[in-house]
């Protein structure tokens, strides 16, 4: 794929992507490409700065990714505490006391387990309201609350 800088006869500016330059040259010849702001078919390419890749360049998109991955973690980390201190893990009961916490047969309170697909596919049809824990933030599990 290869992407071109065009500007119309209009001096609109837009980029347009291509399998190669050899379908570039063939569609602008068959005045297949448009300008999307006036829909003129005469078209030329645009100076266009290279994207080099330097060592430097690629040291701050490390870095960048690096500090992004560290957000993402603190932020991982901390809805995982809220849920191990708001929440109580019920292990493989889960879909037992979510039911029973639905239908009233138990106090209403947030709730931590495991329960298989089968399982959450029959909480869900009930109405169950119910939710998967990405692993990243789900709590080790720990004593189960009776």
């Amino acid at each position: 794929m290869i992407k071109y800088n065009l500007i119309c006869r209009h001096d609109h500016e837009f980029e347009a992507w291509f399998s190669s330059s050899k379908d570039y040259d063939v569609q602008r010849k068959e005045r297949l490409v448009h300008c999307p702001f006036c829909g003129s078919a005469k078209l030329e390419k645009a100076i266009m700065a290279p994207n080099v890749s330097t060592s430097r360049k690629k040291t701050a998109i490390h870095s960048k990714r690096k500090e992004a991955l560290a957000v993402m973690n603190a932020a991982a980390q901390t809805i995982r505490k809220e849920i191990e201190d708001k929440c109580d893990y019920v292990g493989e009961k889960f879909a037992d006391e979510a039911r029973a916490i639905h239908y009233g047969e138990k106090e209403e309170r947030p709730i931590y387990g495991e329960a298989s697909a089968q399982e959450a596919a029959a909480l869900k049809e009930e109405g169950v309201g119910i939710a998967p824990l990405p692993e990243i933030i789900a709590p080790k599990p720990k004593k189960t609350v009776n």
